[in-house]
Protein backbone atom coordinates (compact mmCIF):
# COMPACT_ATOMS: atom_id res chain seq x y z
CA UNK A 1 0.00 0.00 0.00
CA UNK A 2 1.47 3.48 -1.14
CA UNK A 3 2.12 5.70 1.59
CA UNK A 4 -0.93 8.16 0.07
CA UNK A 5 -3.46 5.05 0.26
CA UNK A 6 -2.04 4.35 3.70
CA UNK A 7 -3.07 8.10 4.80
CA UNK A 8 -6.31 7.93 3.46
CA UNK A 9 -7.13 4.24 4.90
CA UNK A 10 -6.51 5.55 8.30
CA UNK A 11 -8.37 8.59 8.35
CA UNK A 12 -11.18 6.75 6.56
CA UNK A 13 -10.98 3.96 9.27
CA UNK A 14 -10.39 6.04 12.50
CA UNK A 15 -12.54 9.34 11.57
CA UNK A 16 -14.83 9.43 8.78
CA UNK A 17 -15.83 5.93 8.90
CA UNK A 18 -17.34 5.76 12.52
CA UNK A 19 -18.83 9.33 11.53
CA UNK A 20 -20.99 7.76 9.16
CA UNK A 21 -21.53 4.59 11.20
CA UNK A 22 -23.09 6.71 14.24
CA UNK A 23 -25.23 9.48 12.49
CA UNK A 24 -27.05 6.04 10.24
CA UNK A 25 -27.16 4.37 13.52
CA UNK A 26 -28.91 7.27 15.77
CA UNK A 27 -31.59 6.94 13.66
CA UNK A 28 -32.64 3.84 14.84
CA UNK A 29 -30.98 3.56 18.78
CA UNK A 30 -30.14 5.53 21.11
CA UNK A 31 -26.98 8.04 20.92
CA UNK A 32 -24.67 6.34 23.41
CA UNK A 33 -25.29 2.55 21.65
CA UNK A 34 -24.80 4.09 18.18
CA UNK A 35 -21.59 6.07 19.22
CA UNK A 36 -20.37 2.40 21.39
CA UNK A 37 -20.78 0.39 17.92
CA UNK A 38 -19.35 3.30 16.02
CA UNK A 39 -15.94 3.48 18.42
CA UNK A 40 -15.86 0.14 17.32
CA UNK A 41 -14.04 0.50 13.99
CA UNK A 42 -11.20 2.62 14.87
CA UNK A 43 -10.73 0.28 18.11
CA UNK A 44 -10.74 -2.92 15.93
CA UNK A 45 -7.43 -1.17 13.71
CA UNK A 46 -6.24 -0.30 16.52
CA UNK A 47 -6.20 -4.21 18.04
CA UNK A 48 -4.48 -4.57 14.55
CA UNK A 49 -1.93 -2.27 14.47
CA UNK A 50 -1.39 -3.20 17.96
CA UNK A 51 -1.05 -6.96 17.35
CA UNK A 52 1.04 -6.41 14.52
CA UNK A 53 3.92 -4.20 15.54
CA UNK A 54 3.80 -4.89 19.41
CA UNK A 55 2.80 -1.66 20.02
CA UNK A 56 0.00 1.17 20.10
CA UNK A 57 1.59 4.04 18.42
CA UNK A 58 0.87 8.28 19.00
CA UNK A 59 -2.28 8.47 16.84
CA UNK A 60 -3.94 5.03 17.65
CA UNK A 61 -3.39 6.25 21.47
CA UNK A 62 -4.83 9.44 20.39
CA UNK A 63 -7.58 8.17 18.63
CA UNK A 64 -8.51 5.70 21.80
CA UNK A 65 -8.67 8.72 23.92
CA UNK A 66 -10.94 11.09 22.11
CA UNK A 67 -13.31 7.73 21.59
CA UNK A 68 -13.36 7.05 25.68
CA UNK A 69 -13.38 10.97 26.40
CA UNK A 70 -16.97 11.01 23.79
CA UNK A 71 -18.11 8.42 25.46
CA UNK A 72 -17.24 9.44 29.04
CA UNK A 73 -18.79 12.87 28.49
CA UNK A 74 -21.93 11.21 26.52
CA UNK A 75 -23.13 9.25 29.73
CA UNK A 76 -22.61 11.93 31.83
CA UNK A 77 -25.58 13.94 29.82
CA UNK A 78 -26.00 17.19 31.37
CA UNK A 79 -27.98 20.17 30.06
CA UNK A 80 -28.22 21.57 26.20
CA UNK A 81 -25.44 23.80 26.76
CA UNK A 82 -23.02 21.34 28.38
CA UNK A 83 -23.60 18.97 25.18
CA UNK A 84 -22.55 21.30 23.24
CA UNK A 85 -19.27 22.24 24.77
CA UNK A 86 -18.27 18.52 25.03
CA UNK A 87 -17.23 18.49 21.53
CA UNK A 88 -14.71 21.59 22.68
CA UNK A 89 -13.93 19.23 25.74
CA UNK A 90 -12.50 16.38 23.11
CA UNK A 91 -10.36 19.39 20.87
CA UNK A 92 -8.96 21.20 24.24
CA UNK A 93 -7.98 17.81 25.40
CA UNK A 94 -6.07 16.77 22.18
CA UNK A 95 -4.54 20.36 22.10
CA UNK A 96 -3.55 19.98 25.52
CA UNK A 97 -1.89 16.62 25.20
CA UNK A 98 0.12 18.00 21.81
CA UNK A 99 1.52 20.77 24.37
CA UNK A 100 2.56 18.61 27.45
CA UNK A 101 4.36 16.50 25.03
CA UNK A 102 7.02 19.10 24.49
CA UNK A 103 8.08 18.01 28.30
CA UNK A 104 8.91 14.92 27.34
CA UNK A 105 12.12 13.84 25.70
CA UNK A 106 10.41 13.75 22.03
CA UNK A 107 7.26 15.61 21.05
CA UNK A 108 3.97 13.84 19.50
CA UNK A 109 4.31 15.16 16.27
CA UNK A 110 7.63 13.24 16.23
CA UNK A 111 5.19 9.75 16.88
CA UNK A 112 2.68 11.02 14.15
CA UNK A 113 5.26 11.40 11.38
CA UNK A 114 6.43 7.88 12.49
CA UNK A 115 3.43 6.61 11.81
CA UNK A 116 2.20 8.61 8.39
CA UNK A 117 5.74 8.76 6.68
CA UNK A 118 6.48 5.70 6.41
CA UNK A 119 10.22 6.30 5.59
CA UNK A 120 13.09 3.31 7.32
CA UNK A 121 14.96 6.58 7.63
CA UNK A 122 12.45 9.15 9.60
CA UNK A 123 13.56 8.63 12.97
CA UNK A 124 17.58 9.57 12.13
CA UNK A 125 16.45 13.30 11.51
CA UNK A 126 16.20 12.61 15.01
CA UNK A 127 19.54 13.41 15.54
CA UNK A 128 19.72 16.40 13.50
CA UNK A 129 19.15 19.69 15.90
CA UNK A 130 16.81 21.82 12.68
CA UNK A 131 14.65 18.76 12.85
CA UNK A 132 13.81 18.42 16.27
CA UNK A 133 13.23 22.25 16.21
CA UNK A 134 10.72 21.17 13.75
CA UNK A 135 9.25 18.71 15.50
CA UNK A 136 8.72 20.87 18.36
CA UNK A 137 7.54 23.45 16.40
CA UNK A 138 4.66 21.75 14.34
CA UNK A 139 3.51 20.28 17.84
CA UNK A 140 3.33 23.57 19.31
CA UNK A 141 1.66 25.47 16.42
CA UNK A 142 -1.13 22.15 16.67
CA UNK A 143 -1.80 22.08 20.38
CA UNK A 144 -2.62 26.11 19.97
CA UNK A 145 -4.93 25.79 17.18
CA UNK A 146 -6.41 22.87 18.82
CA UNK A 147 -7.12 25.03 22.19
CA UNK A 148 -7.84 28.48 20.71
CA UNK A 149 -10.84 26.29 18.32
CA UNK A 150 -11.84 25.18 21.64
CA UNK A 151 -11.99 27.90 23.58
CA UNK A 152 -13.89 30.25 20.48
CA UNK A 153 -16.78 27.17 20.54
CA UNK A 154 -17.37 27.41 24.13
CA UNK A 155 -17.62 31.11 23.89
CA UNK A 156 -19.94 30.83 20.91
CA UNK A 157 -21.45 28.03 22.69
CA UNK A 158 -23.15 30.77 25.09
CA UNK A 159 -22.98 33.74 22.92
CA UNK A 160 -25.36 32.31 20.46
CA UNK A 161 -28.77 30.13 20.06
CA UNK A 162 -28.44 26.39 19.91
CA UNK A 163 -29.40 26.93 15.96
CA UNK A 164 -27.12 29.67 14.71
CA UNK A 165 -24.42 27.67 16.46
CA UNK A 166 -25.29 24.48 14.90
CA UNK A 167 -24.97 26.58 11.89
CA UNK A 168 -21.39 28.70 11.89
CA UNK A 169 -19.62 25.52 14.31
CA UNK A 170 -18.38 23.31 12.01
CA UNK A 171 -17.13 26.55 9.88
CA UNK A 172 -14.98 27.67 12.94
CA UNK A 173 -14.11 24.19 13.05
CA UNK A 174 -12.89 23.25 9.86
CA UNK A 175 -11.55 26.96 9.49
CA UNK A 176 -8.96 26.44 12.40
CA UNK A 177 -7.73 22.40 11.60
CA UNK A 178 -7.76 24.05 7.42
CA UNK A 179 -5.16 26.36 8.83
CA UNK A 180 -3.15 24.33 10.93
CA UNK A 181 -2.84 21.81 7.85
CA UNK A 182 -2.17 24.86 5.13
CA UNK A 183 0.54 26.16 7.29
CA UNK A 184 1.71 22.72 8.24
CA UNK A 185 1.82 21.69 4.31
CA UNK A 186 3.46 24.96 3.72
CA UNK A 187 5.99 24.75 6.46
CA UNK A 188 7.09 20.74 6.32
CA UNK A 189 7.93 21.78 2.31
CA UNK A 190 10.21 24.44 3.62
CA UNK A 191 11.52 22.45 6.34
CA UNK A 192 12.26 19.64 4.49
CA UNK A 193 13.97 21.60 2.18
CA UNK A 194 16.39 22.97 4.46
CA UNK A 195 16.53 20.19 6.15
CA UNK A 196 18.30 18.12 2.75
CA UNK A 197 20.62 21.21 2.68
CA UNK A 198 22.30 20.57 6.26
CA UNK A 199 22.29 17.00 5.65
CA UNK A 200 24.20 17.91 2.43
CA UNK A 201 26.51 19.71 4.81
CA UNK A 202 26.47 17.06 7.09
CA UNK A 203 27.73 14.33 4.66
CA UNK A 204 30.81 16.87 3.09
Amino acid sequence: MSKRMYVIFTLVINGILPWVIYVVLSDYMSSILALSIATLIPLVDNVVHLWKHKRLDAFGGLMLFSLILTLLLVFLGGSEKILLVRESLITASVGIIFLVSLLFKRPIMFYLGMRFIQNNRFAENWNIKYFRFVMRLMTFVWGIMLLSEAVVRVIMVYDLSTERYLLFSNYVLYGFIGAAILWTVIYRRKSAKKLQEIKLQLTK
